[in-house]
This record gives C-alpha cells, structure tokens and sequence, in this order.
C-alpha cells in the first residue's frame, strides 16, 4: 500500500508547476483580450483619421485660397493708399504754389479797388 499512495502523493513542486502553468494560460488569454482590443481600437482610430484627412485637406486649400486672395487685396489697397497719399501731396503743393502766387496780385488788387472806392466817396462827398 505504500506504493499506491506513493503515487497518489503529489508532491508540492508539482503543485506550483501546475499553479504557475494555469496562471500563465489565463495571463496568456487576458493579454490576447486586451491585444485584440486594442487592435479594434486602432482600427477605428485609422478610420476616423482618414475621415477627418478627407475633410481637413479641402479647408485646409479653402484656407490657402482666400490667404492669397486677402493678400492680393492688401498689396492692391496698399497701391491704392499709395497713389492717395501722392495725389494729396500733388494737390497740398499745387494748392501752396496757388496761394503763394496769386495772395500778393490779389492783395494789391483789392487794396487797389478798396482805396479807388474810398476816393470815390470822398469825391462824392465833396460834390455834395
């Protein structure tokens, strides 16, 4: 009988190999759970990014186009700012040059008519 029970008896490193072995196992399926989940999550992920490509890259030339579009109006604004600033310079030059040339005749000129009125009405004055 001790025979039998000899090979009834198992032994405790037999007992941890068959632990660590069913802990393995289950350790081994968790991983490929999580493996597979993360697979389908990358999956979706890939999916929304091409989704999200197809819809940036139109709005993104979109943007680009009324960029150029703006810059075009600027550099066209500027010229016209440009061409203001030289007409207002022409026409403060040519409004001094007007003044400077024709304030001194006109001045005489009125002086002139100014005191010919005032020798007229002396005159009058004397008639009378």
């Amino acid at each position: 009988m001790s025979g039998s029970l000899l090979a009834l008896t198992i032994k405790s490193g037999d007992v941890a190999a068959i632990v660590a072995a069913a802990v393995s196992a289950a350790t081994i399926v968790v991983l490929l759970i999580v493996l597979a989940s993360v697979v389908r999550t990358m999956k979706t992920m890939r999916v929304m990014l091409e989704e999200l490509r197809s819809q940036t890259l139109p709005l993104l030339e979109q943007a680009r186009t009324t960029v150029g579009q703006a810059t075009a109006e600027l550099e066209r604004v500027d010229t016209l700012l440009g061409t203001a600033e030289s007409i207002s310079a022409t026409v403060d030059s040519a409004s001094r040059l007007a003044y400077l040339t024709f304030s001194n005749p006109l001045i005489k000129v009125l002086a002139f008519f100014t005191g010919t009125s005032r020798a007229f009405r002396r005159l009058r004055r004397r008639r009378d």
